[in-house]
């Protein structure tokens, strides 16, 4: 990750690309597959500068030619770390976010959209106690995500040792945010809150919903299981049974039961078959 300095707290114009299903957080790399016209040409149009763009999530996925309203009024300026022209048409760009930044406005140009954004310095003018509950909040939203983590198995737990070396509370919730399975609209609301005291509120609660949902889904899987386990086991049973009861039938009246007896012993099967078979012979 290249190490970059904020952007000072003035209007700047960007050419701006559209993102579907998809939120950039400062310090997130990131591959982009591009393949609209006018967002190939945004790209184009940032390689010839200083290799800024700006970043905006799309209010609708679906929506193939979106409009400045279709847009949210956050996103992130990012920097081009490398750019690749597909044989199909299509590019492949790897973005590093750097910074939030307000849309001021967003012209609709003949090749490409251009915006004109307000870099956001993050809030950490924090008064006097203020600052001690925002490192209790940066410590209890890592405890929540060290479980997210340990419960999750798409996770590599190296991310752990990555993150726990971040010591910026405000840059520490935007790399948790960018790792969580958080629907767009969620992850919106935590780019737009520059204050880090609410932002680390905010993502403690989503962190916290995903824990509970990972809890959940794994004493579903272990019942499933269960159930599964039990099913063999009677499937098993059921079929010693067969076999025993096919060799009762077989046997003549006054049949050795001593032999049979023996039989069910050698068979050295479960309790609950052995139970059923010996109760046969009654």
């Amino acid at each position: 990750m290249s190490g970059q300095t904020s952007l000072p707290p003035l209007p700047i114009d960007l050419p701006l690309l559209p993102l579907r299903d998809v939120v950039v957080f400062p310090h997130m790399v990131i591959p982009l597959f591009v393949g609209r016209p006018k967002s190939i040409k945004a790209l184009e149009s940032a390689m010839e500068s200083e290799r800024r763009i700006m970043l905006v999530a799309q209010k609708a996925a679906a929506k193939d030619e979106p409009s400045a309203e279709d847009m949210f009024d956050v996103g992130c300026v990012a920097t081009i770390l490398q750019m690749l022209k597909l044989p199909d048409g299509t590019v492949k760009v790897l973005v590093e976010g750097q910074q939030r930044a307000k849309v001021n406005s967003i012209v609709d140009g003949e090749h490409h959209f251009t915006s004109n954004v307000t870099p956001v310095e993050p809030e950490v003018a924090l008064p006097g106690d203020k600052t001690s509950e925002v490192e209790a909040l940066r410590r209890a939203v890592m405890q929540q995500f060290d479980h997210y983590v340990k419960l999750n198995k798409k996770i590599p737990p190296e991310i752990l040792t990555s993150i726990s070396s971040i010591d910026d509370a405000g840059r520490l919730a935007d790399t948790i945010a960018a790792h969580l399975p958080l629907k767009l609209d969620a992850k919106q609301v935590i780019l737009d809150l520059s204050n880090i005291k609410a932002r680390l509120e905010n993502l403690y609660e989503q962190v916290e919903r995903e824990v509970d949902i990972l809890n959940v889904d794994k004493k579903i899987r272990g019942r499933v299981k269960r159930q599964m386990e039990k099913n063999q086991r009677d499937f098993y049973l059921n079929e010693q049974v067969k076999a025993i009861q096919k060799e009762l039938g077989e046997g003549e009246d006054g049949a050795d039961i001593d032999e049979i007896e023996k039989k069910i012993k050698a068979a050295k099967m479960p309790q609950e078959a052995r139970k059923k078979a010996e109760s046969e012979l009654k």
